[in-house]
């Protein structure tokens, strides 16, 4: 019997091709090569995705410009995904147009190349490493953190321009100086608002198309090149040995031997200038708006601040003993991920909840999406971050929460970023109170990351110290 079912499923193919025989997930009509989900994804993202979630369930499929997209939403589904089929997947098909600024970099690496660069980068991130980059990320935060009492300021800006110098510092040490940072930070500023808002991105319109955005951004592309060759040029140059993250980035061979060329270099070093910092100065500023939001939060944070730190600068050691802090930054995340959204193409057919995905389809797995899912996080629109503490987040699927991604592809880079984020929210909550400014309506911009789209501004005060009690014995 079951030779006579294969012989008749083959016939059927033969005739219908694979994909009138595959289970199809629920979805809307993909009429028209999917022009309308297409028109509906570049007008607003996060609005598409919500609609598919609530209206088709865990897994719903649509059509992009003719070829199938699935969102998958239950935490399940995601580690089955993301973890136990990763070998049936590689990156996806979005990623292409970050090549144009990270070339063949950790993010936009696929294969064997990727697997090589993860290896020889995971030398540069291990836990003792990662200590050493404290002194230099506090060392440049309690420079970077300082602001006029009554001044205004964009919470977002600011905590990129900290967040800039935080990763020059610890990617180059002395070799970047302050006008080398200033002129990549302007350089990314073009390339990130490229992302967000250009159709030149959404559309992966040719570089050498000579549009005014295509021009901006191959300058802004040109002129980050220009300091980071000339810097690994002096380090190659150079017998002395550095202590800092491209330090280890040359000393780094892999098992035959080989290391990165400069064009790796350069590729791996721009990567963590886009990741590395602009996912943390994100992070940073919503937690910022959200503490001024929640008086009895930002109580109890000063209160846990107070007691481990007494106003001195935080240190690599602190940042374990911060509990609720981490959990503020947790729950920041959760409401307003960086990475709003990971992506993957299947590479090999896959079945999730007996729907079929066939080869060339893209998979979504949303953060924005299931961060908020009632089912997961009750009340999930409160800022609450009592969900974080451990007895309560262990109950809780292990993909209900991921924003760093997950699988083999997780962001190495996810230690890293938790401390520098604790170490820098110490620094500025100990010096400093934000008051929001009135009746501003947060507009995000959901591109590669999830910004704001006109910022968030604050007014800052100075914070009063106690003077301490000094015994009369």
């Amino acid at each position: 019997m079951s030779k006579i079912m294969d012989a008749a499923e083959g016939i059927a193919r033969r005739v219908f091709g694979d994909e009138a025989l595959r289970t199809k997930a629920p979805g809307p009509d993909a009429s028209f090569l999917g022009l309308r989900a297409t028109a509906g994804y570049a007008k607003s993202p996060l609005q598409w995705m919500r609609y598919l979630r609530d209206t088709y369930g865990d897994v719903a499929e649509t059509q992009v410009l003719g070829r199938p997209w699935f969102l998958v939403s239950h935490p399940d589904d995601i580690e089955w995904v993301l973890v136990k089929n990763a070998k049936k997947m590689k990156r996806d098909a979005y990623i292409d147009i970050l090549e144009r600024t990270l070339g063949k970099g950790l993010l936009t690496a696929d294969g064997e190349l990727w697997k090589r660069q993860r290896k020889l980068m995971s030398q540069a991130f291990t836990p003792k490493r990662i200590a050493t980059y404290a002194d230099a990320m506090t060392a440049v935060s309690d420079r970077g953190c300082h602001w006029h009492d009554g001044m205004t300021v964009d919470l977002h800006a600011e905590m990129s321009r900290v967040t800039m110098e935080v990763v020059s510092a610890v990617l180059f040490g002395t070799g970047i100086g302050a006008e080398e940072v200033r002129t990549v930070s302007e350089a990314m500023e073009v390339i990130n608002g490229f992302y967000a808002n250009s159709p030149e991105a959404i559309f992966k319109v040719p570089e050498w198309v000579p549009t005014p955005t295509n021009r901006s951004m191959n300058a802004a592309v040109k002129r980050i090149d220009g300091v980071l060759f000339d810097i690994i040029g002096k380090r190659r140059r150079s017998k002395e040995k550095h202590d800092d993250l491209l330090g280890t980035l040359l000393a780094a061979v892999d098992d035959d031997g080989s290391a990165m060329t400069d064009q790796q270099l350069r590729d791996e070093a721009i990567t963590l200038f886009l990741a590395g910092h602009e996912t943390t100065a994100l992070t940073l500023g919503y937690t910022l708006m959200l503490v001024a939001k929640y008086p009895d939060v930002e109580r109890r944070l000063m209160e846990e601040l107070d007691t481990v730190l007494g106003g001195r600068l935080p240190t690599a050691e602190d940042s374990k003993n911060l509990p609720y802090t981490r959990q503020v930054l947790e729950e920041a995340m959760r409401l307003y991920p960086p990475a709003w959204t990971t992506g993957r193409e299947v590479a090999e057919e896959i079945e999730v909840r007996g729907f079929t995905l066939p080869v060339g389809a893209q998979v979504l797995t949303s953060q924005w999406i299931v961060h908020r899912d009632p089912r997961f996080f009750p009340d999930p629109e409160a800022f609450d971050p009592d969900r974080f503490e451990k007895s309560k987040a262990k109950d809780r699927p292990k993909y209900a929460y991921f924003p760093f991604g997950g699988g083999p592809r997780v962001c190495i880079g996810n230690h890293f970023a938790m401390m520098e984020a604790i170490l820098i929210l110490a620094i500025a909550m100990q010096r400093y109170h934000f008051e929001l400014l009135p009746d501003q309506e947060l507009k995000l911009a959901p591109s590669v990351t999830l910004r704001p789209k006109k910022g968030v501004r604050a007014v800052v005060k100075h914070r009063r110290r106690k003077p301490a009690v000094v015994s009369a014995a």
